[in-house]
């Protein structure tokens, strides 16, 4: 059951960022697929590193019961591939 609730979720994830690459909006995020790519990083890993950025927004907004930040989001998106829970330092 854990796997396939993992596997919706990741196929929920990708589709987010798929409607974001394709209505370019924010651009940040082709921007930064772009950047990874260009630092070595498979469009695999970018996108996984993408959707991490997605998942963690939307874990943020459903645990300070908030809305959606979309200047953290192109914040966060421009940190990568430093992950938003890794401290800053």
């Amino acid at each position: 059951m854990e796997k396939i609730v993992n596997q919706r979720l990741r196929k929920a994830i990708l589709e987010v960022i798929n409607a974001q690459l394709r209505d370019n909006d924010p651009p940040e995020t082709k921007l930064t697929l772009i950047r990874l790519q260009d630092h070595g990083f498979s469009e695999e890993e970018a996108l996984r590193l993408i959707g991490y950025v997605v998942a963690s927004e939307v874990f943020s907004v459903l645990q300070e019961n908030r809305q959606y930040d979309k200047t953290k989001y192109i914040a966060a998106l421009n940190d990568l591939p430093k992950l938003p829970w890794e401290k800053k330092a």
